[in-house]
């Protein structure tokens, strides 16, 4: 098995920077599970992140390298843990 398949989620390195709250790189993304333009919901190695604002697009994703560029006004980053979305959305609509 190849060194980068042993790797397991939380030895993904994550990082973020945000420039001028108008531009938002983000490392170890594993996922991206809902998007629009006031909301990104993103799974990465340290937890479900959700970042808000004003006209969000994504501008890059690259999951094999688990990378995400998202443009707009972004307002605010907010963690929650991994394991709270990965039910998924029927459960959590008849669950």
């Amino acid at each position: 098995m190849p060194k980068n398949e042993m790797l397991s989620a939380q030895e993904l390195p994550h990082s973020l920077m945000l420039d001028g709250r108008e531009r938002l790189s983000v490392t170890g993304v594993e996922d991206v599970s809902s998007f629009d333009e006031q909301s990104v919901i993103a799974l990465t190695s340290r937890g479900m992140l959700t970042i808000s604002g004003d006209g969000l697009h994504i501008e890059r994703l690259s999951l094999d390298l688990g990378e995400l560029v998202v443009e707009g006004e972004i307002s605010a980053l907010e963690y929650s843990e991994q394991n709270a979305d990965r039910r998924g959305l029927l459960h959590r609509l008849f669950g």
